[in-house]
């Protein structure tokens, strides 16, 4: 467990970078005052569960496992950094959309709690949605980015692609692209949504468990 917990807290460590480019987005972006309609400023907060799993792939990868960190502890301390990631991301957006967006009384503020739904289920769920969206987002990136050595990984940015370009195209095959996204980010539904991205989570992992196995 000891080592579990250095191992997280060296990769919260290493995004130094990630949280300083965030911050300062997150507090230095503006939307003119001549549009009825802003951006919140918490939405930047995203930014961070985009970033981090660079840094935990490509840096502290090679890192801790040159200090002799068994792959199981890489892969068990990148779960639990990345939910400690999408738990603090959530919170700072959470505040925000709480405490900050009802400042702005000239403009129609739009946070992505509000914009996905989730605010229709009250604020601690979520809240907890946001969480565990996050922490798919940011498993999904891992082993999307943990695969791009090996020919597989290209294998997959292959399929990625031609999903993207062959389904949005053709309007049947859009529409099943569209009704994805609604039930992984759209979802009215918070028990639906939150037990889908728990389960894409957890076969995300699963798929990451396999891979760590045969990696070198």
């Amino acid at each position: 467990m000891l080592t579990i917990y250095a191992i997280a807290k060296r990769m919260l460590s290493s995004n130094k970078i990630s949280f300083i480019i965030t911050a300062a987005v997150v507090l230095c972006a503006t939307t003119s005052g001549s549009t009825g309609i802003a951006l919140s400023n918490g939405n930047y907060t995203w930014l961070l569960a985009l970033m981090a799993p660079f840094f935990v792939v490509f840096y502290d990868y090679a890192k801790l496992v040159h200090l002799g960190t068994s792959k199981r502890d890489y892969f068990i301390g990148s779960l639990v950094s990345y939910t400690l990631f999408a738990v603090l991301i959530s919170f700072a957006n959470t505040v925000i959309y709480l405490l900050i967006d009802p400042l702005n009384k000239t403009q129609t503020v739009i946070n992505l709690i509000e914009l996905c739904g989730w605010n229709a289920n009250g604020i601690f769920i979520a809240f907890f949605q946001q969480t565990l969206f996050l922490l798919l987002v940011m498993i999904f990136l891992h082993v999307l980015l943990f695969m791009q050595p090996y020919w597989y990984g290209w294998l997959t940015d292959i399929l990625l692609i031609a999903v993207i370009c062959i389904f949005t195209p053709i309007a049947p095959l859009r529409r099943v692209l569209v009704g994805f996204f609604r039930l992984i980010m759209f979802n009215p539904s918070a028990l639906l949504h939150s037990a889908l991205c728990l389960f894409l989570s957890a076969a995300l992992a699963l798929g990451l468990l396999i891979l760590k196995r045969k990696a070198s």
